[in-house]
Order: C-alpha cells, then sequence, then structure tokens
C-alpha cells in the first residue's frame, strides 16, 4: 500500500524553501506525464504559519521568475508556467492558479467571483484557507497542513494524498527526501 502523507519539519525558511522545490520537482514530472492534468492542493494553517511563503518557493521552483504576491486582496493569481524537461524535450504549459480565501465572509462569495473555470485548467489550483469556501470547492487531490515551530521561521509540513495522481506524486517526493 503506498504511504499517503509525508511531514517535513523545517527549522528556517530555508528549509522550507528546498522542500517546496522538491515537490515542485514532483509537480514538474506529473505534468510532463499529464500535460493537460489538473490538480486541486489546499494550504491550511494558522495566520502567519506560512502557507503564502511556501506557496511562492513552490511556484518559484516550477519556474516562475517574476514576484509571487499574496492574493489576498485579488482572491486569485494566476502564474502561467511552462514545464520543461531540457533531457526528453518534452513540455507543459499549465497555469498555478494560487487563491487566498481569508478575507471571503461566505463560501458563496467564491462561487459568485466566477473561479470555478480555473479548476478545469491545465496545471493547479492552490487555495489557502480553503475553509472560507466550506462546501463550495471541488474536491482537493493534495491537503497540506503547516504548523508555525517555537522559533519565527521553523514550520513543520504534513501532506495528505487523497487521489492516486498524488498518491504517485508523493511517492516521488519518497524519492527525493534524502536528497
Amino acid at each position: 500500500m503506498a504511504q499517503d502523507s509525508y511531514t517535513q519539519h523545517c527549522r528556517q525558511e530555508a528549509d522550507t524553501a528546498a522542500f517546496a522545490k522538491k515537490l515542485a520537482i514532483s509537480l514538474q514530472e506529473f505534468f510532463l506525464l499529464h500535460p493537460q492534468g489538473h490538480l486541486n492542493i489546499s494550504l491550511e494553517g494558522d495566520l502567519g504559519a506560512g502557507k503564502t511563503t511556501f506557496a511562492r518557493y513552490l511556484i518559484q521552483g516550477l519556474g516562475f521568475s517574476g514576484r509571487v504576491k499574496s492574493p489576498t486582496y485579488t482572491l486569485c493569481e494566476p502564474y502561467p508556467l511552462i514545464i520543461g524537461n531540457g533531457k526528453s524535450g518534452r513540455q507543459a504549459h499549465i497555469t498555478a492558479n494560487h487563491f487566498d480565501l481569508y478575507r471571503m465572509r461566505d463560501p458563496l462569495e467564491w462561487q459568485e467571483a466566477g473561479f470555478a473555470e480555473h479548476f478545469d485548467e491545465a496545471g493547479f489550483c492552490l487555495v489557502e484557507w480553503p475553509n472560507k469556501a466550506e462546501g463550495t470547492l471541488p474536491a482537493f487531490d493534495i491537503t497540506m497542513q503547516l504548523t508555525s515551530g517555537s522559533d519565527e521561521h521553523a514550520r513543520e509540513i504534513t501532506i495528505h494524498a487523497i487521489s492516486q495522481e498524488s498518491i504517485n506524486i508523493l511517492k516521488s517526493l519518497f524519492s527525493k527526501a534524502d536528497e
């Protein structure tokens, strides 16, 4: 049976960045095999737990070189990405849609905002504060729980894979966890 969860202890922000980059490599492998694939990923944790920081490192780890902004006021920031593999010459054009639903007061606000189509396009939706849209979001493939440590930059990040695709991504991540 495949393991469907993984916990990473990060003592400092550099550890969080390294872990996000390893996850990015596993996502890159998935999208090169499934260029029209889509994943939904939740980022859960208290205010200040590092959700936006992790999202920034993940998106940059997938090759985005610009500024990754917090979507607190816009609700969604899309990041077009070209996933490439120099060895095989394969490429995938995907979009990382980064949502922050913290300011939502009612789950219907998400539906009224018209973001549902983002959950069907090639790429992934990364959703901070998914509980704010309770019952209106599509199912998640991966849920991530971020917990602050005793130090300002310390984090514990737990990933739960829900779909078969995400279990395969976690298997790939395990192979990189000790590198």
